[in-house]
Protein backbone atom coordinates (compact mmCIF):
# COMPACT_ATOMS: atom_id res chain seq x y z
CA UNK A 1 0.00 0.00 0.00
CA UNK A 2 1.53 3.30 -1.03
CA UNK A 3 1.35 6.42 1.10
CA UNK A 4 -0.13 9.46 -0.56
CA UNK A 5 2.36 12.32 -0.74
CA UNK A 6 1.24 15.73 0.40
CA UNK A 7 2.60 19.19 1.07
CA UNK A 8 6.32 19.73 0.74
CA UNK A 9 7.03 16.13 -0.24
CA UNK A 10 4.65 16.29 -3.21
CA UNK A 11 5.87 19.75 -4.17
CA UNK A 12 9.48 18.53 -4.23
CA UNK A 13 8.48 15.51 -6.34
CA UNK A 14 6.75 17.81 -8.84
CA UNK A 15 9.69 20.25 -8.95
CA UNK A 16 12.13 17.38 -9.42
CA UNK A 17 9.99 15.95 -12.25
CA UNK A 18 9.67 19.34 -13.92
CA UNK A 19 13.41 19.95 -13.58
CA UNK A 20 14.10 16.59 -15.24
CA UNK A 21 11.71 17.48 -18.06
CA UNK A 22 13.49 20.83 -18.52
CA UNK A 23 16.86 19.11 -18.55
CA UNK A 24 15.75 16.51 -21.10
CA UNK A 25 13.36 18.48 -23.32
CA UNK A 26 13.88 22.15 -22.51
CA UNK A 27 10.99 24.48 -21.78
CA UNK A 28 9.26 23.93 -25.15
CA UNK A 29 9.04 20.16 -24.48
CA UNK A 30 7.97 20.44 -20.84
CA UNK A 31 4.24 19.72 -20.58
CA UNK A 32 2.04 19.50 -17.50
CA UNK A 33 1.00 15.98 -18.57
CA UNK A 34 4.61 14.77 -18.75
CA UNK A 35 5.50 16.39 -15.43
CA UNK A 36 2.44 14.86 -13.75
CA UNK A 37 3.25 11.41 -15.11
CA UNK A 38 6.89 11.65 -14.05
CA UNK A 39 5.93 12.90 -10.57
CA UNK A 40 3.28 10.19 -10.15
CA UNK A 41 0.51 12.70 -9.52
CA UNK A 42 -2.25 14.44 -11.46
CA UNK A 43 -2.29 17.80 -13.18
CA UNK A 44 -4.67 19.26 -10.61
CA UNK A 45 -1.99 18.84 -7.93
CA UNK A 46 0.40 20.82 -10.13
CA UNK A 47 -2.08 23.55 -11.02
CA UNK A 48 -2.91 24.11 -7.34
CA UNK A 49 0.73 25.10 -6.79
CA UNK A 50 1.63 26.63 -10.17
CA UNK A 51 -1.28 28.18 -12.08
CA UNK A 52 0.35 27.76 -15.52
CA UNK A 53 3.24 26.14 -17.30
CA UNK A 54 5.35 29.32 -17.20
CA UNK A 55 5.21 29.43 -13.39
CA UNK A 56 6.20 25.77 -13.18
CA UNK A 57 8.99 26.30 -15.73
CA UNK A 58 10.51 29.10 -13.66
CA UNK A 59 10.16 27.14 -10.41
CA UNK A 60 11.79 24.10 -12.03
CA UNK A 61 14.63 26.24 -13.35
CA UNK A 62 15.20 27.63 -9.87
CA UNK A 63 15.11 24.07 -8.54
CA UNK A 64 17.98 23.29 -10.94
CA UNK A 65 19.75 26.45 -9.82
CA UNK A 66 21.43 25.27 -6.69
CA UNK A 67 24.51 27.21 -7.78
CA UNK A 68 26.14 29.41 -5.18
CA UNK A 69 26.12 33.08 -6.10
CA UNK A 70 29.72 34.25 -6.58
CA UNK A 71 31.01 36.93 -4.23
CA UNK A 72 34.65 37.44 -5.23
CA UNK A 73 36.70 39.70 -2.99
CA UNK A 74 40.14 39.98 -4.58
CA UNK A 75 40.85 43.46 -3.23
CA UNK A 76 40.47 45.02 -6.68
CA UNK A 77 37.24 46.21 -8.31
CA UNK A 78 38.51 45.24 -11.76
CA UNK A 79 39.43 41.70 -10.67
CA UNK A 80 36.16 41.25 -8.78
CA UNK A 81 34.11 42.43 -11.77
CA UNK A 82 35.98 40.18 -14.19
CA UNK A 83 35.51 37.19 -11.87
CA UNK A 84 31.78 37.88 -11.56
CA UNK A 85 31.38 38.12 -15.35
CA UNK A 86 33.52 35.03 -15.96
CA UNK A 87 31.48 32.96 -13.50
CA UNK A 88 28.20 34.17 -15.02
CA UNK A 89 29.50 33.43 -18.52
CA UNK A 90 30.54 29.93 -17.46
CA UNK A 91 27.08 29.28 -15.99
CA UNK A 92 25.21 30.68 -19.00
CA UNK A 93 27.29 28.64 -21.46
CA UNK A 94 26.67 25.39 -19.53
CA UNK A 95 23.75 22.97 -20.03
CA UNK A 96 22.08 24.86 -17.17
CA UNK A 97 22.48 28.05 -19.17
CA UNK A 98 20.98 26.36 -22.24
CA UNK A 99 17.79 25.82 -20.22
CA UNK A 100 17.77 29.50 -19.26
CA UNK A 101 18.30 30.53 -22.87
CA UNK A 102 15.36 28.29 -23.84
CA UNK A 103 13.18 29.96 -21.23
CA UNK A 104 14.22 33.39 -22.50
CA UNK A 105 13.42 32.39 -26.10
CA UNK A 106 9.99 31.15 -25.00
CA UNK A 107 9.39 34.45 -23.20
CA UNK A 108 9.01 36.12 -26.59
CA UNK A 109 5.79 34.14 -27.08
CA UNK A 110 4.71 34.06 -23.43
CA UNK A 111 4.87 37.54 -21.84
CA UNK A 112 3.89 36.13 -18.44
CA UNK A 113 6.99 33.92 -18.56
CA UNK A 114 9.25 36.96 -18.91
CA UNK A 115 7.47 38.71 -16.04
CA UNK A 116 7.86 35.63 -13.83
CA UNK A 117 11.52 35.30 -14.77
CA UNK A 118 12.18 38.89 -13.76
CA UNK A 119 10.29 38.36 -10.53
CA UNK A 120 11.84 35.04 -9.54
CA UNK A 121 15.16 34.79 -11.33
CA UNK A 122 17.43 35.70 -8.47
CA UNK A 123 18.35 38.88 -10.31
CA UNK A 124 17.99 40.77 -7.04
CA UNK A 125 20.63 38.50 -5.52
CA UNK A 126 22.98 39.15 -8.44
CA UNK A 127 22.32 42.90 -8.24
CA UNK A 128 23.09 42.81 -4.52
CA UNK A 129 26.39 41.02 -5.20
CA UNK A 130 27.43 43.77 -7.63
CA UNK A 131 26.29 46.50 -5.22
CA UNK A 132 28.29 44.84 -2.44
CA UNK A 133 31.33 44.75 -4.72
CA UNK A 134 30.93 48.48 -5.47
CA UNK A 135 30.52 49.34 -1.78
CA UNK A 136 33.70 47.42 -0.92
CA UNK A 137 35.53 49.29 -3.70
CA UNK A 138 34.24 52.60 -2.32
CA UNK A 139 35.37 51.64 1.19
CA UNK A 140 38.87 50.97 -0.19
CA UNK A 141 38.84 54.37 -1.95
CA UNK A 142 38.85 52.67 -5.34
CA UNK A 143 35.43 53.99 -6.40
CA UNK A 144 33.20 56.93 -5.50
CA UNK A 145 30.42 56.03 -3.06
CA UNK A 146 27.84 57.39 -5.53
CA UNK A 147 28.76 54.57 -7.95
CA UNK A 148 27.16 52.01 -5.63
CA UNK A 149 23.77 52.44 -7.29
CA UNK A 150 21.44 50.04 -9.08
CA UNK A 151 22.02 51.27 -12.65
CA UNK A 152 25.82 51.08 -12.40
CA UNK A 153 25.69 47.73 -10.61
CA UNK A 154 23.45 46.12 -13.24
CA UNK A 155 25.31 47.37 -16.32
CA UNK A 156 27.91 44.56 -16.67
CA UNK A 157 25.33 41.76 -16.46
CA UNK A 158 22.98 43.55 -18.86
CA UNK A 159 25.82 43.84 -21.37
CA UNK A 160 26.69 40.16 -20.93
CA UNK A 161 23.04 39.18 -21.47
CA UNK A 162 22.97 41.37 -24.58
CA UNK A 163 25.95 39.47 -25.99
CA UNK A 164 23.98 36.23 -25.65
CA UNK A 165 20.72 37.67 -26.92
CA UNK A 166 21.97 39.76 -29.83
CA UNK A 167 24.85 37.64 -31.03
CA UNK A 168 23.34 34.23 -30.21
CA UNK A 169 26.70 32.93 -29.07
CA UNK A 170 27.06 29.78 -26.93
CA UNK A 171 29.74 31.50 -24.83
CA UNK A 172 31.07 35.04 -24.75
CA UNK A 173 34.83 35.27 -25.44
CA UNK A 174 36.93 36.47 -22.51
CA UNK A 175 38.20 39.51 -24.43
CA UNK A 176 34.61 40.82 -24.57
CA UNK A 177 34.28 40.37 -20.80
CA UNK A 178 37.48 42.40 -20.39
CA UNK A 179 36.06 45.09 -22.73
CA UNK A 180 32.83 45.26 -20.71
CA UNK A 181 34.83 45.84 -17.52
CA UNK A 182 37.59 48.09 -18.87
CA UNK A 183 35.73 50.13 -21.49
CA UNK A 184 32.28 50.45 -19.92
CA UNK A 185 32.01 49.44 -16.26
CA UNK A 186 35.14 51.02 -14.78
CA UNK A 187 34.70 54.34 -16.67
CA UNK A 188 31.03 54.37 -15.56
CA UNK A 189 32.07 53.79 -11.95
CA UNK A 190 34.72 56.51 -12.02
CA UNK A 191 32.30 58.93 -13.73
CA UNK A 192 30.03 58.86 -10.68
CA UNK A 193 32.50 60.85 -8.59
Amino acid sequence: MSTRRRGAELEQAILHAAAEELRESGYPGMTMDRVAARAGTNKNAIYRRWPHRAALGIAAYRHLSDLVMPHPDTGSLRSDALEMLRQANETWSSPHGAILRGLLAAAADEPELLALMRERSGADTMDLAWLTMLRRAAARGEAPAAAACHRVATTPMMLLRAEYAVRGVPSVPDEILVEIVDEVFLPLVKGHG
